[in-house]
């Protein structure tokens, strides 16, 4: 793995306190971390717009990268989330990712008044979003056109073009959802534990790889991005990331080895903390001391 496509981040809720989530942003930024991830549940009434406050962080800091955790394509029509997705990348200077989930949350999507999607039809459309995505961001002066199941386009002009390259990760768990990954995704936003138990990422990756190599692709431009759920203590826990769903808690020593073993035992290279108490001394910590040692201890093992 190489070492320059290292990255950690952090994920968010968008609490209504705007002002400790902007806070927490920033500990993130000032501690050196990559990426700052904001979750995406459009129908909980105590939590702003994902988006809204996507921007709102980039106004906020200046180097790191933000993306939605991931963004509810069932609620987020394509067309416009290739809109909103470029004019954030364009006012931030090329800082947005897009991770995007197929949906989960039926009961909730459906009071919001979309219509209910089986495991195969979520698929189909997630694929044809991607598509749409990736046309409406070109600089091709043709008008768009695309027949879908779920997302037709009838001469839509494409842009504007994103400020730089915007890869668009899913946040698969089923064995279709990780095939189009691998086919046409550029990452893998692996599901926390509790959707997605650890004893089974490792197939999810070879899932992945098959697909990549079925299509063509190199298994390893498909980003994978580990996102686990925790607290850093002062005591020593024992961590286990071979089964279940537990939460890692334990000192920063223990994370960082835990990263480390991710990162080497699959192919994990980016490594985004889910704090059970969001608070800016547990971001603090992750970036103060938990990142540095991962990254020796990555280096030193992988050499």
């Amino acid at each position: 793995m190489a070492r320059d496509t290292l990255r950690f981040g952090v994920s968010l809720i968008p609490a209504l306190d705007v002002a400790a989530v902007r806070a927490r942003a920033v500990v993130a930024e000032e501690g050196g971390l990559d990426l700052v991830g904001v979750q995406d549940h459009p129908y909980v009434p105590s939590s702003l717009d994902t988006f809204v406050v996507l921007g709102h962080l980039l106004a906020a800091t200046r180097r790191i990268s933000v993306f939605p955790d991931v963004a509810n394509l069932p609620l987020r029509p394509p067309a416009l989330l290739a809109k909103t997705a470029a004019a954030l990348d364009v006012v931030s200077g090329g800082r947005f990712e897009l991770a995007l989930g197929a949906g989960g949350y039926w009961d909730a999507i459906t009071r919001m008044g979309v219509p209910r999607r089986s495991s195969r039809e979520a698929n189909v459309a997630l694929r044809e979003a991607i598509t749409v995505l990736r046309a409406l961001w070109s600089d091709d002066a043709a008008p768009v056109e695309t027949a879908g199941e779920y997302y037709s386009l009838a001469g839509v002009p494409a842009g504007p073009a994103p400020a730089h390259p915007i890869e668009i990760w899913t946040g698969a768990q089923g064995p279709e959802a990780l095939a189009l990954t691998g086919e046409i995704a550029d990452g893998w936003a692996a599901p926390i534990a509790a959707y997605l138990p650890y004893e089974k990422w490792g197939e999810a990756h070879r899932l992945i790889d098959e697909a990549a190599v079925a299509a063509g692709r190199d298994p390893a431009s498909v980003r994978r991005i580990a996102q686990v759920v925790g607290t850093i203590t002062t005591a020593k826990g024992r961590p286990r990331l071979d089964d279940g769903a537990a939460p890692v808690r334990g000192t920063a020593g223990q994370w960082a080895e835990v990263l480390a073993r991710l990162g080497t035992e699959q192919p994990f290279t980016s490594f985004v903390f889910w704090p059970e108490q969001e608070t800016t001394g547990q971001i603090a910590a992750f970036a103060g001391e938990v990142v540095p040692e991962a990254r020796r201890l990555l280096e030193s093992w992988t050499a």
